[in-house]
């Protein structure tokens, strides 16, 4: 079927029914509705190359890739991009990854926004200051950060996990419990993510008079093998502590092999606190030990992240409209009062 024949087939003309199609905001939404419904039951699909002579969109969203010999795609990115390409599928959206060397995205950028490859990008990961969001800022182009920046004299639209108040709650339960060495693993402390936890973890433990002192801070790329590593250094201290905080269920695997390497149990010599970004293959409740997690799900935010691209790009959300989750804690086994 055709676009002739379905406007036809709806009694609408076809321009109206294109802007149906193509999200535009001055189509009511009981008129949207039926053409997308219409257009899925017959199986409509729109012609690529005239719906961007048509439109001037590509139906794409962009993402640069970052590479390089020191460039891991971890478990964390796949499950976002999953989520993303689960909503972009289904409402005839592409996804164009971009690669580009880990110290010039910018280049990249530059590049696709000047070819109008895609219609609009999502940056992740971000940093303080990032220099892709200042860049991007300046482009004229629909965005979202995954994730927040800091250091800017603008706003810009985000979408994020309160991660400060998340790691907060974890050490205040800890506290709670007794703990007053505890130990902190985190991710790469260059991105505001980690730098969000560590603030929580510091302001729980001042509020009951404690401090986390440099010793008791690890920071790297969120593997099993890292994690393993941070808590056998940790554990093996003359100050070990008696609980941890992680964030990533990966990490904790690596934290719980290292626990039973040293002979140690969970929660008898150490309590553990770890996110939980909701990975169908690592559930924390399959841990040896249940494990009690922070928990908010990656994938349905790859998935909003997309929505509110779609709706950018077809001009039903503007401006810079920040967005942060709540995080649950679930308290499971792996935690218990501090040893005697």
């Amino acid at each position: 079927m055709n676009l002739k024949q379905l406007s036809h087939m709806l009694s609408l003309s076809q321009t109206t029914v294109s802007r149906a199609l193509n999200g535009y905001p001055e189509v009511n939404e009981e008129t949207r509705r039926r053409v997308m419904d219409a257009a899925k039951r017959h199986g409509y699909r729109p012609n690529p190359s005239a719906r961007r002579l048509a439109t001037g969109k590509s139906g794409m969203i962009g993402y640069v890739l970052p590479t390089g010999n020191a460039v891991d795609i971890d478990p964390h990115f796949v499950e976002f991009l999953s989520g993303l390409g689960d909503y972009a599928r289904s409402h005839e959206l592409d996804l164009v990854l971009s690669p580009a060397d880990a110290d010039d995205q910018e280049t990249t950028y530059r590049r696709i926004v000047a070819n109008r490859q895609v219609d609009a990008v999502y940056i992740s990961s971000p940093r303080p200051a990032d220099r892709r969001l200042a860049l991007v800022n300046t482009l004229g182009i629909p965005f979202i950060v995954h994730g927040r920046s800091e250091g800017f004299d603008f706003d810009y639209p985000y979408l994020d996990i309160d991660n400060e108040g998340a790691f907060h709650e974890a050490a205040r339960l800890l506290v709670q419990l007794g703990h007053k060495r505890l130990a902190l693993i985190n991710g790469d402390d260059r991105e505001t993510f980690a730098i969000h936890r560590e603030r929580g973890v510091r302001r729980a433990l001042a509020a009951s008079g404690l401090t986390l002192g440099e010793r008791h801070i690890c920071s790297a790329t969120m593997t099993e093998e890292n994690g393993y590593r941070a808590a056998r250094r940790l554990l093996e201290d003359s100050e070990a502590p008696t609980a941890i905080v992680c964030s990533s269920l990966i990490m904790a695997l690596g934290v719980v092999r290292a626990v039973r390497d040293l002979g140690l149990t969970i929660p008898g010599d150490l309590s553990l606190v770890a996110h939980d970004d909701v990975f169908p293959w690592l559930r924390p409740e399959n841990f040896p030990v249940p494990l009690s997690t922070t928990r908010s799900s990656i994938r349905l935010a790859g998935a909003r992240v997309a929505e509110r691209l779609a709706a950018r790009i077809s001009g039903l959300e503007e401006g810079a409209r920040g967005e942060v989750w709540p995080v649950d804690l679930v308290i499971r086994g792996s935690v218990a009062g501090a040893p005697g």
